[in-house]
C-alpha cells in the first residue's frame, strides 16, 4: 500500500529512464525524465521528497546524502524527509510515513533510495513511476513508498548484501547523490503546475 491517493498507471509518454551517472548527458536526460514524471501530479498536490537510507552504511547512505543536498537548496515548492542528520530508515520508515500522511494526505511523494543490481548496472540512476520497495535488496519487508521513485544502483546484489553495502565506494555514492539531488532540484524548479 502506498501513501498517496494518486497511484494511476504511468502515461504512455512517461517511460522509465535508466542512465549511467558518469555520462555527459546524464543530468539533461534525467531532468527531462523527472519532469515528465512530476507532471503526473495534480496541480493542487504538494510535493514531498522522501530520501530513504541510513548514514551507518556507505552503500545505503545515498538517500540521506540526497536529502541533505536538497535541504541546502530546497525551496517552498517541496519538502524533504530523510537527511544525514535525520535519516528515514527501516526502523522509523512506517512512523515517518504515518506522520507525513497525517500532515498532508494527498502529497505527491518522490522516493529516493539506493539499490543493488547487476555488475553492468552499477552506477546507473533510474527514474520510474510508482513506489519503490525499500529493503528489497536485503530481504526486508518494508512498506512501498512513493508515486514515483529515483534509485541509484550502488553495488552488486545477490550475495552477502549487507557486507556489499558496507563495502561500497563512498566516491560513487557521493557522486550519484550530487547528481540525483541536482536532477530533483532542477526538475522541480522547472515545473509549472497545470491549471
Amino acid at each position: 500500500m502506498s501513501y498517496s491517493l494518486f497511484n494511476s498507471p504511468a502515461p504512455i509518454d512517461c517511460p522509465p529512464c535508466k542512465v549511467d551517472y558518469n555520462t555527459p548527458e546524464a543530468l539533461t536526460t534525467l531532468v527531462r525524465s523527472c519532469r515528465e514524471h512530476l507532471r503526473m501530479r495534480a496541480p493542487y498536490q504538494s510535493l514531498t521528497v522522501v530520501c530513504i537510507g541510513t548514514d551507518r552504511s556507505t552503500g545505503d547512505c545515498l538517500g540521506p546524502l540526497v536529502g541533505t543536498y536538497l535541504g541546502k537548496v530546497a525551496t517552498s515548492q517541496y519538502r524533504v524527509f530523510g537527511t544525514l542528520q535525520q535519516p528515514v530508515h527501516a526502523m522509523n520508515l512506517q512512523d515517518k510515513l504515518d506522520e507525513l500522511r497525517q500532515k498532508d494526505p494527498t502529497t505527491f511523494i518522490l522516493a529516493v533510495d539506493a539499490c543493488l543490481g547487476q555488475s553492468s548496472s552499477v552506477g546507473a540512476v533510474q527514474i520510474q513511476h510508482g513506489p519503490v520497495q525499500p529493503g528489497a535488496g536485503v530481504n526486508k519487508q518494508l512498506p512501498p513508498v512513493g508515486d514515483m521513485h529515483i534509485t541509484g544502483i550502488v553495488n552488486v546484489g545477490g550475495f552477502m548484501e549487507y557486507f556489499v553495502l558496507q563495502n561500497t565506494r563512498l566516491h560513487l555514492v557521493m557522486s550519484m547523490a550530487e547528481l540525483i539531488g541536482e536532477v530533483i532540484h532542477q526538475s522541480i524548479a522547472g515545473i509549472t503546475p497545470v491549471n
